[in-house]
């Protein structure tokens, strides 16, 4: 399993990387492993200012449907494209081509209260 170093993590298993004011969003490798196969990515809050943990999407595997949990508090900026046609690249590549949302953190320094890779990993091998 993956743990990048360059991310934050939630307890609820998204993942956040700050680039410039713009951050990436998406579910953990963990996430998606316990998922299983992704048929569908719904994403309603485009456009949207949410609070942290806020609902802001779905994820359908072929039995149920997750929610999506913002990790900090900021506005959804843009779904993935890609995932439209290709909702199995968050299996295939949760931290890269499988991001599910660019948004724009109200407050950068937020990030700093989510959990590093080390402490992630510590709560998914518990």
């Amino acid at each position: 399993m993956n743990f990048p170093q360059n991310v934050k993590y939630t307890n609820e298993h998204e993942w956040i990387r700050l680039e410039g004011d713009t951050a990436y969003v998406g579910i953990t490798d963990y996430a998606q492993e316990q998922l299983g196969d992704i048929v569908f990515v719904d994403i309603p809050t485009e456009g949207e200012t949410l609070e942290a943990n806020e609902v802001f999407g779905t994820i359908e595997v072929v039995k149920t449907i997750s929610d999506l949990f913002l990790p900090v508090a900021g506005e959804v900026l843009e779904q993935n494209p890609a995932l439209e046609e290709n909702p199995e690249l968050v299996n295939k590549a949760p931290y890269g081509e499988g991001w599910l949302i660019k948004m724009k953190p109200a407050n950068a320094a937020d990030l700093d209260n989510l959990l590093n890779a080390e402490s992630y990993k510590a709560l998914v091998n518990e």
